[in-house]
């Protein structure tokens, strides 16, 4: 949350996005999926509206999550949710399999999906074969609704499947820093890679979670990691949350059958610390023309 002493490095620009969050529930209407890994807690609709307020963020994206399989009802409600009752503009990026349908690609168009996710991380799928089919497939699927592939994956299969990724005909967003590790600094195996992608415009990245890369107490190494991103390609870099925060918790065995608790990260400091690393012009790449450019939010 954001209390009212927080404050930025530079102003926030006007329709900021947070490009990364997720919505869980209720799960009566939205079950999860059977096949699930973890199961997380309920995270509203209406929480991540008042948490978007209490950011002064008035876009937000929000992605399919791994419990939530290829059922994207919980996605597109959210998303009608939030465009029909607020101020706020919401986008989507979504999950599919083979038996998703035309009819439900155009439903989840017209609410607001502008992506759709292949998550290998979450999976534990590191094949680069693998890999290659899934993001191939996925885009070869969405192209004719101008969407974009998202992946959430290590460097090792970046680097692997680099010639793919510029192949696609469609623009690829890779979460989380590429899950660089940022004590392994900007010389750890498969970054450079990563760099040469973002250098080419056609691989976009989100400098989200850096909780996820880092060890340390306020996240400084990522720094180093997102400069160096930033120093490739400012325009293809984006920002978000990740919340509610879901993730595997050290030394303990994820299970569908345990309650995976949300880590209690800091939104506000995590927005505040990207304003003290980037300046004014690339702060407002990152939180306005950027996703306004990749989401096809309207122009403000």
């Amino acid at each position: 949350m954001r209390p009212k002493s927080t404050t930025f490095a530079h102003p926030l620009p006007a329709w900021a996005c947070d490009c990364h969050v997720h919505v869980f529930g209720p799960f009566d209407r939205f079950p999860l999926s059977p096949e699930r890994a973890y199961t997380p807690g309920p995270a509203p609709v209406e929480d991540l509206m008042y948490l978007l307020t209490q950011l002064g963020l008035h876009r937000v994206v929000v992605v399919q999550a791994s419990p939530q399989g290829a059922d994207n009802r919980c996605l597109v409600d959210a998303l009608e949710h939030i465009n029909s009752t607020s101020n706020l503009q919401a986008r989507g990026v979504a999950v599919i399999h083979e038996a998703t349908s035309d009819a439900e690609l155009e439903q989840m168009h017209q609410a607001g999906v502008r992506g759709v996710r292949v998550n290998l991380e979450s999976a534990g799928q590191h094949d680069p074969d693998v890999a290659r089919q899934l993001l191939l497939w996925s885009a070869q699927r969405v192209e004719p609704w101008g969407w974009h592939v998202q992946t959430y994956t290590t460097l090792d299969v970046i680097a692997s499947v680099s010639d793919c990724l510029l192949r696609l005909p469609v623009p690829v967003v890779i979460d989380h820093f590429g899950r660089s590790m940022a004590s392994k600094g900007v010389d750890q195996p498969g970054f450079k890679t990563l760099l040469k992608l973002v250098s080419s415009g056609k691989i976009w990245v989100k400098l989200s979670a850096a909780h996820r890369i880092s060890d340390q107490p306020d996240c400084e190494d990522a720094q180093h990691i997102a400069q160096a991103l930033l120093n490739a390609r400012p325009d293809r870099m984006l920002w978000g949350t990740d919340w509610p925060h879901p993730g595997a918790w050290p030394g303990q065995a994820r299970s569908p059958n345990i309650l995976e608790p949300f880590h209690p990260i800091d939104d506000a400091r995590a927005l505040q610390r990207i304003s003290e690393w980037v300046d004014v012009l690339n702060w407002n790449k990152i939180l306005k023309s950027n996703p306004e450019y990749l989401y096809q939010f309207n122009p403000s």
